[in-house]
């Protein structure tokens, strides 16, 4: 715990209304010395315990408006007593801190209705305005959410960019809020997703996850939606799309950015409606399904291109959760190299010993396939290496010199190049999201389509929206261009409508 020291004066602490004694539980004598010394300094009264009855003694004894108290002590864990503190206490506002700073233990501070939840170790003018605050307002009732006591999957992490999603993920739990994941290939997005779904209300019903990406994009409307039978060729019965399926439940639309402009249109209009209809049916089904959504790649630059609906931008973008790469939170590799190895240990691999080097190594190491890259090599590592100590000879023949250089974060190429080398640099993004697997079946039009659309309608802003002129430069029949324009749905770059 580290920080310097906050003053407060005696006029501002007679300001906050209220008294100005301070409850502080913490097993572990530095923190408490520090933590008291800072308050105190800055004009608070403060009673201490170090452990969980002295807590609970100090809390039937003492009136303090505020409570700050570590999670585990010898005698218990304080999230276990939070309902009775609240029952006892109601007017008492709870902070609380925690080096276990996982995914779960900010849900559970969340569930126990705190009024802050700050993960070790944080500045000590931190604590101090923390406690200000709460002493000046309460905290509000909220909907509690009820979870178990597994831990959400591979959520690690102690650095303030993971400590910033836990808290948005404990605050998302509880609600029916779209989400919008974003983040680099092998963050965790479908992690995230489902574990907001497994901590959330919801988490009876089912979690259903489609990948735009790996769908052939004639099919994709028939996937979420449905179809009935003789609605298509091959379509022999009826059958249930996601959107269905995911009734009561979350659905997961991987990669929003491969959906085809058609199937933005149909989605748009279910998040609008609240309703949808299989392809090629009439009758109307209601949605009841949590929409939770994920890209890599930057909707703002594709809606720029025409690639991607403005309005179902906004529709899926109700609260963002952006994912930090893992060259950007090195402190939380070795946590993450752990926990991949005792995972890894449960499917019969013989775990191991990485020495200080090898992991200093690891740190140092871009990662450019991030988290998912991490379990992989740890993976290889346990197969491939006899010893029982991972050393740095063992990783450096591991990791290419090509993956340590960092990756190229414009995603652009440069503006010098040729039309063919910029398509080459798109095209293999193609392949190398798919981390070594050939992509999906049709990936000539999907292509095809992302290069013809800007085209169409670039061309058609020069001309001013005559089609007449534009067809002429493209070299396409008019009624051939006519159709395009219909069926990329650029109609808004005609000039006065479908001209003749």
């Amino acid at each position: 715990m580290i920080g310097h020291d906050v003053t407060m004066t005696n006029n501002d602490i007679r300001s906050l209304g209220k008294s100005a004694t301070i409850i502080l539980a913490d097993d572990d004598h530095a923190i408490r010395l520090v933590a008291s010394t800072a308050l105190g300094n800055a004009g608070f009264t403060v009673k201490t315990a170090d452990t969980l009855s002295g807590l609970m003694t100090l809390i039937d004894h003492v009136d303090a408006p505020v409570l700050v108290s570590d999670v585990v002590f010898p005698d218990g864990d304080a999230l276990e007593v939070l309902p009775e503190i609240k029952s006892s206490r109601p007017d008492m506002a709870i902070v609380m801190m925690s080096a276990r700073s996982t995914l779960l233990t900010a849900v559970k501070a969340q569930e126990g209705e705190v009024f802050a939840y700050l993960p070790k170790p944080f500045p000590l003018e931190t604590l101090v305005e923390t406690v200000s605050s709460a002493i000046q307002s309460r905290p509000e009732e909220n909907n509690a959410v009820h979870i178990g006591d597994d831990e959400a999957g591979p959520l690690i992490g102690q650095s303030p960019a993971m400590q910033d999603i836990f808290r948005s993920m404990a605050r998302l739990v509880a609600t029916d809020l779209s989400v919008m994941i974003t983040g680099e290939s092998g963050t965790g997005k479908e992690v995230v997703a489902r574990a907001l779904h497994d901590l959330g209300s919801r988490k009876k019903g089912p979690f259903v996850a489609l990948n735009m990406a790996a769908i052939p994009r004639d099919l994709i409307e028939s996937e979420l939606f449905g179809h009935e039978k003789g609605a298509f060729t091959g379509a022999d019965r009826r059958m249930d799309g996601r959107f269905a399926q995911a009734k009561g439940g979350t659905l997961f639309l991987d990669e929003i950015g491969d959906m085809p402009p058609e199937a933005q249109t149909r989605l748009l209009r279910v998040l609008q409606d609240g309703g949808f209809t299989r392809v090629g049916g009439r009758d109307v089904i209601n949605s009841d399904a949590r929409i939770i959504a994920a890209t890599h790649q930057s909707l703002p630059k594709l809606i720029e291109q025409g690639l991607f609906r403005e309005d179902l931008y906004y529709r899926l973008n109700v609260v963002p959760l952006d994912l930090p790469p893992l060259r950007e939170r090195a402190e939380d590799i070795s946590d993450l190299a752990f926990h991949f190895m005792k995972k890894a240990k449960l499917d019969g691999l013989r775990p191991k010993t990485i020495s200080d080097p090898a992991m200093n190594l690891l740190r140092e190491y871009t990662w450019p396939g991030n988290v998912r890259e991490l379990e992989n090599l740890i993976r290889r590592i346990l197969v491939l290496i006899d010893d029982d100590t991972i050393r740095p000879e063992d990783i450096k023949g591991l990791l290419t010199p090509k993956n340590h250089q960092a990756p190229d974060q414009s995603n652009v190429p440069d503006d010098h190049q040729s039309l063919a080398s910029s398509a080459q640099f798109h095209i293999d993004r193609y392949f190398d999201a798919h981390h070594g697997d050939l992509p999906p079946t049709g990936l000539y039009q999907r292509i095809t389509e992302e290069v013809e659309k800007p085209l169409l309608a670039a061309t058609l802003r020069a001309t001013g929206g005559n089609q007449i002129k534009a067809a002429e430069i493209l070299g396409l029949n008019r009624n051939t261009l006519r159709k395009k324009v219909k069926y990329l749905e650029l109609d808004h770059h005609l000039k006065g409508g479908m001209r003749k």
